[in-house]
């Protein structure tokens, strides 16, 4: 009877790790609804872990690589170009650093300029009123891990009224990079976005084309 009743725990247990997994698979306007897979901070936690696996159990290649330089801006600077799905890191002698992105979708596309306000590893998430009123079963806050949308970086943008509530950061949805569907931030594969995390410093200007 013991040894039932244990086989039907695991199974059940196995049954509820598929249901988060494929929950969480969504970012933003997605179905993200929990945080509880294994490597995640704690719950109440401040302290963002930085150890955490960036991989997704797939073989996704990074996609950054080092062109010629063709927004002309000095270096430091990052520049988003929108309709064609990348994001640019000038840096000296006429070159840049290309990585592959995820747009905001139809309605929720912007352009503009802003600054690094603000940097994390494995950030907290919390959606924005105008989103849990979109998606009202949304977490008011989910801490850090591989379930989380914004991935294993992110970076806030900062205009001269403040928080512009859009950020760079990575994504636990890798199948999404060249697209448009957030809501209007702008995600790199994780490994990218690590990479890109480690280059820049707060204040670096960000241009949105």
């Amino acid at each position: 009877m013991f040894k039932i009743r244990f086989l039907r725990s695991n199974v059940l247990v196995a049954a509820a790790a598929a249901s988060l997994l494929a929950t969480g698979a969504n970012a933003f306007d997605g179905g993200a609804t929990s945080g509880l897979l294994r490597g995640q901070a704690q719950q109440g936690s401040h302290i963002q872990q930085a150890n955490l696996p960036t991989a997704l159990n797939r073989e996704i290649p990074a996609t950054r690589a080092v062109v010629d330089d063709p927004t002309g801006e000095r270096a430091g600077t990052i520049t988003i170009d929108t309709k064609n799905r990348y994001l640019y890191l000038s840096m000296e002698g006429g070159r840049a650093m290309r990585y592959d992105v995820g747009v905001g979708r139809e309605g929720f596309a912007w352009q503009g300029r802003a600054y690094i306000g603000r940097r994390a590893e494995w950030p907290t998430w919390t959606p924005p009123a105008a989103m849990l009123k979109r998606r009202p079963d949304l977490p008011r806050v989910m801490t850090g891990g591989i379930a989380n949308p914004l991935g294993a970086r992110a970076m806030y943008l900062y205009n001269g009224h403040g928080d512009t509530m859009f950020r760079i950061h990575g994504t636990n949805e890798p199948d999404t990079i060249g697209q448009a569907v957030s809501s209007g931030c702008i995600r790199l594969l994780n490994e990218d976005v690590v990479d890109l995390y480690q280059r820049i410093k707060i204040g670096a200007p960000v241009i949105v084309l």
